[in-house]
């Protein structure tokens, strides 16, 4: 069992969890997802590695509330355990082959939107401790919506927030900010964008005028995890990749978003469904 060692409500829908889970804690790398399940009959669950630690051997996830399963997590406390946590799965992020010396000498943006700002934070944490400068553009749909915003301020030389009312931050879209950036003259050696699929397919557009090299990443339409359900399936430079096995980060400019958009919404009704009955169940 996977004991929750501790439990912060980052808001209505979104919380964040640490779990003990030593063997993962000492190998996850920046861009790896683990599977989390909630009894023996659970759903596997997909997520994105927020924070790890090898020396108290735990690992942070960050879950938001979209169907039966995750609401069934959102409900856990501290004490409780995860029947299953499997993991580090998927590849590392691109920069973990570079030579650290290298790094020090290049400038990274991460454009994150959402709970997207949960992968963003241990790449721009191993990138900062290796010297590189970071750029972050945080955005949400409201104030209420921002998650992380202090550890992400602790790993950049610079954030930047954005939301959609303006009520934190300025008022508009994560791409406004990355322009005004990039035409202000700031050079970027790499950007990488992590978010809702709409938001990233606009990022793209929006950064391919300047030539800026981007990553995104495709952790939003797994399901299973290990590339035998087909749900992550994408079409990569005309190639059809599975996001889970081959990413879940890939070249932003060779991804057909409008394919990936569609896939996601497959399972929608299902989650709607399921949800209903859980809250039923739990007399809501």
């Amino acid at each position: 069992m996977y004991r929750i060692v501790e439990k912060k409500i980052l808001n209505s829908s979104i919380v964040l969890m640490k779990v003990e889970a030593p063997r993962i804690a000492k190998s996850a790398k920046p861009g790896q997802f683990l599977i989390v399940r909630t009894g023996e009959r659970g759903e596997r669950i997909p997520l994105t590695v927020c924070n790890y630690d090898a020396e108290s051997g735990t690992v942070t996830i960050v879950v938001q509330v979209v169907g039966a399963s995750s609401r069934k997590i959102y409900h856990l406390n501290e004490g409780d355990s995860f029947t299953d946590v499997a993991g580090p799965l998927g590849r590392p992020s691109e920069f973990m082959n570079m030579e650290r010396e290298r790094l020090k000498n290049m400038r990274f943006l991460f454009i994150a939107g959402g709970v997207g700002a949960a992968p963003v934070y241990p790449q721009a944490r191993y990138l900062h401790a290796a010297g590189a400068k970071v750029d972050i553009i945080l955005g949400a749909k409201s104030g209420e919506m921002l998650i992380l915003e202090e550890n992400l301020k602790s790993v950049s030389d610079n954030l930047y927030i954005c939301t959609d009312d303006g009520s934190k931050g300025e008022k508009g879209m994560v791409t406004s900010v990355m322009e005004r950036l990039l035409e202000s003259g700031r050079n970027y050696d790499c950007a990488v964008s992590i978010g809702p699929m709409i938001m990233m397919k606009f990022v793209t557009l929006a950064a391919k005028k300047y030539n800026l090299p981007l990553i995104v990443s495709l952790n939003t339409l797994m399901v299973d995890g290990t590339g035998m359900c087909g749900a992550c399936r994408v079409s990569i430079g005309g190639k059809t990749k599975f996001a889970c096995v081959d990413g879940p980060e890939f070249d932003a400019y060779l991804v057909d978003f409008d394919e990936a958009m569609l896939r996601q919404t497959m399972y929608k009704s299902m989650e709607a469904e399921a949800d209903h009955k859980c809250r039923i169940g739990l007399g809501e």
